[in-house]
Parts: structure tokens; sequence; C-alpha cells
């Protein structure tokens, strides 16, 4: 019990990933809190399923269009301080948002805009992020890592939509704005305090041309990439699209209000968190871990979706959460063994905007499909897609025989080296 738990929580041994950590906890629930605030306000500016869901994919279209030159820039540029850059320019579309509500003035095409802006910076934002963590671990606990990441993003599921419905019911919903403004310190002090020696970095590339179409090339021709990447371009249109259904559902099925969208988001955060723990205590991924995600997620939403009562739909959407976090995180492992150093940035890219970027795409369709034929049609939708996707994807790597992970390059030997020689230091610091 004890070697698992301390196989689950390894990462956190390294003092420049707990700040890390740390730093995200605080600033993805703000985040978490800013979208559940601005859904909600949609909701009562238009009472509209498609202003919903183009809310949803205004905030990821620039992803879709820029996030493949985010990942060359975090191939290009250090880290940490580009990091330290986007996370200060992301207040800045918070912050003007509560002015706006403060003020009485805010319009629904304002939040569009807004809503926007932050997405332009969360397209240079999220692919630096990505590649960040394994210069923060290491390869050797890349998955640890990545998993860890998951727990923080669906803790803040948690805690940023409780903290949001209660503020929302008692103060407001521009309370959340400004408290999403203020947890982007967190992470500014995080970043600004780590050790630069301790982190395990690259040599960043030089400018060149063609640097997006050699990353392309690199996919296409490593069915380890391409396989995991068509996955969640698929699964991420058409399946994970809840910011748009819950409010929706919460609205229009169980007729209720923010406490009520609030206990579903909850809920599915609650299955979420228990899918990263259990992720973070595994060694490894594989080929068959992905497509059993898949499938699960799909049989999962088909729970969801025909739930007849609030009480059922919670106890689904907790096994919807476990199953999604499990699917995202081991796609996002086994792209991070399976890449090349040089190119981990412009891949990692790549996932974001299958990931997030899908959802300009996936989030109008949905929200017009919950508007016509009910909040439950989109889960449906999402459902089959899922399944399809794991079967398929189940055929393509039997026969392309996919390995796991790659043999260490000689970047990764060096960091290796470099993060055995600092852990005296590390062990010092948690002293």
């Amino acid at each position: 019990m004890t070697a698992t738990v301390s196989r689950t929580f390894s990462s956190l041994a390294i003092p420049n990933y707990r700040r890390y950590f740390t730093g995200q906890v605080i600033s993805i629930s703000g985040n978490w809190m800013q979208t559940v605030a601005e859904m909600w306000l949609i909701v009562q500016l238009t009472g509209s399923g498609v202003s919903v869901g183009l809310t949803a994919g205004l905030q990821f279209l620039p992803v879709l269009l820029f996030g493949a030159w985010g990942g060359l820039l975090a191939d290009r540029l250090p880290k940490r301080r580009l990091l330290m850059l986007t996370q200060a320019l992301m207040a800045l579309p918070a912050l003007t948002l509560w002015i706006l509500y403060e003020r009485g003035t805010v319009e629904v095409w304002m939040v569009f805009a807004l809503v926007f802006v932050r997405g332009l910076v969360n397209a240079f934002d999220n692919p630096a992020r990505q590649s960040f963590v394994v210069e923060l671990v290491g390869g050797d606990r890349v998955v640890n890592a990545v998993s860890l990441n998951s727990v923080v993003v669906h803790t803040s599921r948690i805690v940023g939509p409780a903290l949001a419905g209660a503020l929302i019911a008692t103060v407001g919903v521009g309370t959340c704005f400004l408290v999403n403004t203020l947890s982007f310190g967190a992470m500014l002090v995080a970043l600004k305090l780590m050790n630069p020696r301790e982190l395990l970095t690259g040599t960043p590339i030089a400018r060149a041309r063609g640097q997006l179409r050699t990353a392309l090339a690199h996919v296409r021709s490593t069915p380890g990439l391409l396989i995991p990447l068509v996955m969640m371009a698929v699964v991420g249109t058409l399946s994970f699209n809840f910011q748009v259904l819950l409010p929706l559902m919460a609205r229009f099925d169980w007729h209720g209000g923010a406490s009520v969208y609030a206990a579903l988001t909850v809920a599915m955060g609650l299955g979420s968190v228990s899918g990263a723990l259990a992720s973070s205590a595994r060694n490894r991924v594989t080929p068959r871990l992905l497509v059993i995600a898949a499938v699960g997620f799909g049989v999962a939403e088909l729970a969801v979706a025909a739930a007849p009562v609030l009480w059922l739909q919670l106890l689904a959407l907790a096994l919807l959460g476990a199953v999604t976090v499990t699917f995202a995180a081991t796609t996002n492992s086994l792209l991070q063994l399976s890449v090349e150093p040089a190119l981990r940035g412009r891949v990692m890219s790549l996932y974001t905007v299958v990931f997030l970027g899908s959802t300009p795409i996936g989030a109008p369709l949905v929200g017009w499909m919950a508007q016509v034929a009910g909040p439950r049609s989109g889960l449906l939708l999402g459902a089959v897609a899922a399944l399809l996707t794991g079967l398929v994807a189940r055929v393509a790597f039997a026969r392309a025989e996919v390995p796991v992970g790659r043999p260490p390059s000689p970047c990764d030997a060096e960091g290796r080296r470099r993060s055995a020689s600092a852990r005296p230091a590390r062990a010092t610091a948690s002293a």
C-alpha cells in the first residue's frame, strides 16, 4: 500500500514540480470558475444552446488556428519564460470581463470577444505547458506527472465549479471573474520560484523553414503518434462537449439553477480525480489501455444519456469522469513517450489542437443538436463516436504493431544524469 501511494505521488518529490503542481491547483480552479460563470452568463443572457456551444467553440478556435505555431514557439524558446508571459496575459480578459459585468455594460458579443482573446493566449500557453512537464520530471516520471496534472485539472473541476456555484448564488457571476484574475498570480509565483538549474531542458531549436512540416511528416510516419492523435481528434470533436451539455441539462432537463449545474460538474470531477489517481499509479501505458478507455468512454456516456433521475445521472457522470481522464492521460503519455525530444513541443501542440481545437467544430454542432432534440442527443452522439473510435483503433494498432514508448535518446540520458546529480539538492529542499 505504501509503495503504491509513493508511486502515485512520486513526481511531487521534485521541488520544481511541487511548485508547478501547487500553482496549477489554484490557477486552474480559477479557470474553471471563469468557465462556469461564462457559460451560466450566456445561458442567462440568451437561453440558447447554440450560443452556449458558440461560447465553448470561440474559447478553443484560436487553438485550432494557431496551436501548431504555439508548439513551434515552445520548441524555440525557454518554456518557463514563455509560460510566465502567457500566464500574465491570460489574466487580462478575466479582469476586463469583471469590470464590464460590475458596470452593468456586458453584452453577449463582449463575452464572445473576450473568450476568443483568452483562447488566443491559450493557443501558445497550452503547448508550452504540455511539453514543459518532461523538463520538470524527466522521461522516467512523465506518465506519473501527466496523470498528476490530470488530478490537478479534475480536482480543480470540483473546486472551481463548487466555488463558482456558491459565488453565483450569493454575490453574482462577476466575482468569479475577479477571483480568476487573481488566481494567475499563484502560477506566476510558482514559475518564478523554480530552480532553473534543476530543469531538464534540451537545446532550443534554431529558426528554420519547414519545421511544422517536419513535425507533421514525423507524425504521419509514426503509427504510435498518428493513431492516438486521430482517436483524440474524433473523440475531442464529438464526445468531449460537457461544457456545452451540462449547463443545458441543468437548465432544461432538470429545470434547475446554478446549484444543479455545479452538482453535475462536481460529480464528473470526482470521478475524474479517481481516474487520474489510478492512472498516476501506473508505471507504463499501452495502446490496449487507450482502446479500453475509449470503449469505456462510450459506454459511460450512454449511461449518462439514459439516466432517468438526477441521482443516477450523477453516478454515471462520476464513472464517465474516470474513463475520460484515463483516455486523455493515456493519449498524452503515449505521445510524450513516443516523440523525439526536439519535436516534443510541436507534437504536443498537435495534441492540443485535436483535443481543444476540435471544440469549435464539435461544440456548435452539439449545441444545435441539444437545442433541437434535447441535451441527451448530444450525449448519444458522443457515446457512439467514442465506441466506434475504440473499436477501429484496436484494429489499427494491431495492424501497425505499435511499440510502447521508444528507446532512450541521448537527450534523455543526459536528462537522467542531471536528474541524478540534482537529487541531493532536492532532498535538502524537501527536508
